[in-house]
């Protein structure tokens, strides 16, 4: 057994998060398949483990218990004092990488990862609802991107766990109806982010929720 289970799925860029933090910080960890598009999130079993019913789910096993962790902020969190890695270098930092983490998640991939589900898996690319989320997508685009310019990371000179939560699902440009070209400082950014030693592609590091051939539970 590997020191961390991931329960996770290659569609979810919340569970890439983790899944590229454990990555980077040569974690020994084991991918665990997630169903989601057959419902398994939805199912009794999945809820006792995570009453979100949400991906990613973090399994640290340990001799004297194991630590379940969902929430991919909490996870990254976690993981970065486990490890010492991509945290802040002083109190200030640590402020500013919650800040980040927090408009994350309510700001950039909760529009994103809505556009994209709704777009590209339910196909209403017209709905009004859809070109909604993608206005607002766009909105934090611009957001992250004048943030970027003159900085190599989100908070410091160095990566920290909050670059690591915002491009979550930035490595989809073609997804997620974002045309790196008009965010140059982004476009950069993830260059630098996928320059890291150890970095990886989500679909080098997940299996798939939609296709059983994927499957590794």
């Amino acid at each position: 057994m590997t020191d961390f289970t991931l329960d996770c799925f290659l569609e979810s860029g919340n569970a890439y998060k983790a899944a590229l933090m454990l990555e980077l910080s040569s974690a020994d960890w084991s991918p665990r398949r997630v169903a989601f598009f057959t419902g398994q999130t939805r199912s009794p079993e999945f809820r006792e483990m995570n009453v979100m019913g949400e991906v990613p789910v973090l399994t640290h096993h340990k001799l004297d218990g194991d630590v379940v962790l969902s929430q991919s902020g909490a996870i990254l969190d976690y993981l970065s004092r486990k490890f010492d890695r991509f945290g802040p270098a002083n109190e200030d930092e640590r402020r500013e990488i919650l800040r980040w983490l927090l408009w994350d998640n309510h700001k950039l991939t909760s529009y994103v990862a809505t556009y994209r589900f709704m777009s590209l898996f339910q196909k209403k690319t017209d709905d009004p609802v859809t070109q909604f989320f993608q206005a607002r997508a766009v909105n934090a685009f611009k957001v992250l991107d004048a943030h970027l310019g003159g900085r190599d990371f989100v908070v410091s000179g160095h990566p920290t766990i909050a670059d690591l939560s915002l491009c979550g699902y930035l490595f989809w440009p073609e997804q997620i109806g974002m045309d790196l070209t008009a965010y140059p400082n982004i476009a950069a950014w993830l260059d630098r982010v996928a320059a890291l030693p150890g970095y990886k592609r989500p679909e080098e590091l997940m299996p798939s929720g939609m296709d059983p051939s994927t499957a590794t539970a």
